[in-house]
């Protein structure tokens, strides 16, 4: 599979820069994806990756991936992926100021 990767996202995040990913077929169909679900899965992938190397904030992630920041936070949830590296002590520390 060949395929074009790329997104334009509302809120003023445009992308103008279109890559293109090659998949090998059977790589495509062992994961029995459409090209659709592969170019999203990428796309998804990669901003989840960059966001925890904490090369991308989770906007700008989310943006890449398409989709609302709140649903980039829960999949971040769901892949095990920290998204503030705040420490319990600090945040208990914090809450009591208030």
């Amino acid at each position: 599979m060949s395929g074009t990767v790329g997104f334009v996202q509302k809120g003023g995040w445009r992308m103008d820069e279109l890559l293109t990913v090659q998949v090998p077929a059977e790589v495509q169909r062992m994961l029995n994806r459409t090209r659709e679900e592969m170019e999203r899965d990428i796309r998804l992938y990669a901003a989840l990756m960059l966001f925890q190397q904490g090369k991308l904030s989770s906007g700008a992630a989310a943006a890449m991936a398409g989709i609302p920041r709140v649903m980039f936070l829960d999949v971040c949830a769901e892949n095990d992926i920290v998204v503030s590296d705040i420490s319990p002590e600090a945040l208990r520390r914090e809450m009591h100021c208030e």
